[in-house]
């Protein structure tokens, strides 16, 4: 059986851990083969177990089904044992022992593993919080909670981006968490920053409201647009509905007189004499508009 050492991933991603063995009767062997994946520094102990017959010829379904949390990363049948365990976090870390049982064996075979989980530095809270009653230290303190593997480094910083070295107090509250706190006074600008050699992040008390006023002027930005637009294709239409429309407005008026006229003389009526009006334009002119009406 070939095991590496140690296997590392980062946090969220997948990681398979390593395995494969052979054996002299791999050839011609025909009974069954079982996978089992143990949990040394864990309560649960064995969590993962399969079993293939060497002679199928069916698909692993059920010892690879993408849906499950851990499955096997390759065919027993070949001699590959691989786990994949998939989006891992921190908490997967520990030691791992990969087994092969095969039948009419009385002794099994076996192999450890060490799984390592990086994590970048993550800043979970940063806050103010009263000091207990009695405490020789400030009244309040702003208290900042980071995460990451290996653990971060807390450094503190003052508005001119100098290092705070008095009266910080650092301790572990987990494996991978780290909780350091500072006297605070109200005003006061102070920024935590968590920085281990996967990288750094930090965050500044009060939190700032550049992100606010970025969005309100976004905003407003969107909205001017907005009613430019509207103005605009208001002022299109009313241009184009002005240039459809007759040259003078009392077109169909002098229309319905000539009209009037040729109905008439269709009649038969007696005698048709011009009638002259004036009709007054649009461009402050006037005209005369001969149109033949019926005379009694």
């Amino acid at each position: 059986m070939t095991v590496p050492p140690k296997v590392t991933v980062s946090r969220g991603e997948d990681a398979v851990l390593w395995c494969s063995f052979t054996h002299p009767r791999q050839q011609d062997y025909s009974g069954l083969i079982t996978v089992k994946w143990i949990a040394r520094e864990s309560r649960i102990g064995l969590f993962y177990s399969c079993s293939v017959k060497n002679t199928s010829m069916e698909e692993l379904r059920e010892c690879s089904a993408s849906t499950l949390r851990y499955s096997l990363s390759g065919d027993p049948r070949r001699g590959e044992l691989s786990l994949l365990i998939r989006k891992v976090e921190l908490t997967d870390e520990g030691t791992f022992f990969c087994r092969v049982e095969l039948d009419g064996q009385q002794s099994h075979i076996q192999k450890e593993v060490h799984l390592y989980v990086e994590a970048r530095p993550e800043i979970l809270s940063l806050s103010v919080m009263k000091s207990p009653s009695g405490s020789d230290s400030a009244p309040q303190r702003l208290r900042c909670e980071v995460e990451g593997h290996p653990p971060p480094k807390i450094v503190w910083l003052s508005a001119s981006r100098r290092m705070k070295e008095v009266q910080v107090q650092t301790s572990k509250s987990g494996p991978y968490r780290v909780v350091s706190s500072v006297p605070y006074q109200e005003g006061e600008v102070l920024t935590c920053r968590a920085e281990s050699r996967l990288g750094e992040v930090e965050r500044g008390y009060p939190p700032s409201n550049t992100l606010m006023i970025t969005l309100t002027v976004c905003g407003l930005i969107a909205l001017l647009l907005l009613l430019l637009v509207g103005v605009l294709v208001y002022c299109l239409r009313n241009r184009a509905r002005a240039d459809t429309s007759p040259v003078y407005p009392n077109a169909q008026v002098v229309e319905d007189h000539r009209q009037h006229g040729f109905e008439s003389l269709a009649d038969g009526y007696a005698e048709v004499q011009p009638v002259y009006s004036t009709v007054t334009m649009s461009s402050s002119t006037s005209c005369v508009h001969y149109s033949p009406v019926n005379v009694q």
